[in-house]
């Protein structure tokens, strides 16, 4: 079992960065990790996922933008954004699955907003 807390969001103005870290409890290793959004009057959506092995994946829309990065030792997870759009905004979560992802394992998440 794995517990999961998010911090680092905030207010930024288009164009700025943020980065987002989840702390995870347990044996973080053997999950993989993803970070998921979910904007108001939306359905909560993948932003990017890394496995155990270090292979990541991004949704189209955060490409070339967003990085996810892992360090098992420190047991995080961090989601580096840059060039921020409006249409970021949302309230982001961390994830940690032991197959397939979504995994069970859910953070309180973290609100980004990005306007001018």
């Amino acid at each position: 079992q794995v517990q999961l807390v998010e911090s680092g969001g905030g207010l930024v103005q288009p164009g700025g960065s943020l980065r987002l870290s989840c702390a995870a409890s347990g044996s973080m290793s053997l999950y993989g990790m993803g970070w998921y959004r979910q904007a108001p009057g939306k359905q909560r959506e993948v932003v990017a996922t890394i496995t155990r092995g270090g292979t990541t994946r991004y949704a189209d829309s955060v490409k070339g933008r967003f990085t996810i990065s892992r360090d098992n030792a420190k047991k995080t997870v961090d989601l580096q954004m840059n060039s921020l759009k409006p249409e970021d905004t949302a309230v982001y979560y961390c994830n940690a699955a032991r197959d397939w992802f979504p995994g069970n394992y859910w953070g309180q998440g973290t609100q980004v907003s990005v306007s001018s």
